[in-house]
């Protein structure tokens, strides 16, 4: 396990509460956001649900390609 300063342990506590206070603000807003979940970017709040992938997250798929 990495060890780290507690002046970077700080910085990290503080930048996790602000990104938690913005998804939040943007929740109640009815308003989306981007993440990055599992390897792939999801869209988070809207009319997508934060355990489904959003369907424009995929590359669009060719039908004509083989």
């Amino acid at each position: 396990m990495i060890q780290i300063s507690s002046e970077d342990q700080q910085i990290l506590d503080v930048l996790r509460h602000a990104v938690a206070e913005t998804l939040e603000r943007k929740r109640r807003l009815g308003q989306y956001a981007v993440v990055w979940r599992d390897g792939k970017p999801i869209m988070l709040g809207g009319e997508s649900d934060a355990s489904n992938p959003s369907p424009s997250a995929e590359p669009p798929k060719d039908s004509n390609r083989a």
